[in-house]
C-alpha cells in the first residue's frame, strides 16, 4: 500500500494494492512456513530414526516422538492467518479516508500501532522482554515501510 501510495493518490489503486499484498503475503508466508517446518520435521524424523535404529518393536516409540513434532500444515495456516490479521489493519484504515496525505499518515500510524501491539503479543506468548520485542518489530516495520515507499517513489518518479 505504501508503494502505491508513493506514486498514486488514487484510493482505489491503494486499496487494490493492499488487498493484493494481503493475499500474496499470506500465501508467501504460509508456503515459506510450510517448507521450513516440513524440512525441520524431515530432519528430526531422520535423526530419531538414526538415534533409535528403529526396529519393529520401537514403532510405538517412533509414533510418540513424531506426535511431538510441529505440524507443517498447522504452521502454514497459523502463519497465513497471522499475516492476514496484520495486513488487514492498514487496509481497513485506508478504506475510510479519502484525503491522500491524511490516508498515508493514518496508514503509517495504524500500522505502527499494530506492529507495536503484535510485537508485544509475540513477546508475551514467547515469554520474552516485551518492550524490546515491541521496539524491534516496530523498527523493522518502519524500515520496510520506508524502503517500499522510498524505492517506489524513486522508480515512479524516474518513469519506470
Amino acid at each position: 500500500m505504501m508503494g502505491v501510495g508513493a506514486v498514486k493518490e488514487n484510493i482505489t489503486a491503494m486499496l487494490l494494492a493492499g488487498f493484493a499484498g494481503l493475499i500474496a503475503g499470506a500465501c508467501s508466508m504460509a508456503i515459506g512456513e510450510f517448507v521450513s517446518v516440513y524440512t525441520q520435521y524431515d530432519i528430526e524424523m531422520a535423526k530419531i530414526k538414526r538415534d533409535k535404529q528403529v526396529t519393529i518393536g520401537h514403532v510405538g516409540e517412533l509414533e510418540t516422538q513424531r506426535e511431538k513434532l510441529p505440524n507443517p500444515f498447522q504452521a502454514a495456516i497459523a502463519s497465513a492467518l497471522a499475516f492476514s490479521a496484520g495486513a488487514v489493519v492498514p487496509l481497513l484504515a485506508a478504506a475510510f479516508i479519502r484525503g491522500y496525505k491524511i490516508r498515508l499518515a493514518v496508514v503509517v500510524s495504524v500500522t505502527s500501532l499494530a506492529l507495536f501491539v503484535f510485537g508485544g503479543a509475540g513477546a508475551v506468548l514467547g515469554k520474552t522482554p516485551v518492550i524490546k520485542s515491541c521496539v524491534r518489530v516496530l523498527i523493522g516495520g518502519w524500515m520496510a515501510l520506508a524502503t517500499t515507499f522510498g524505492l517506489t517513489r524513486l522508480f515512479g518518479s524516474a518513469g519506470l
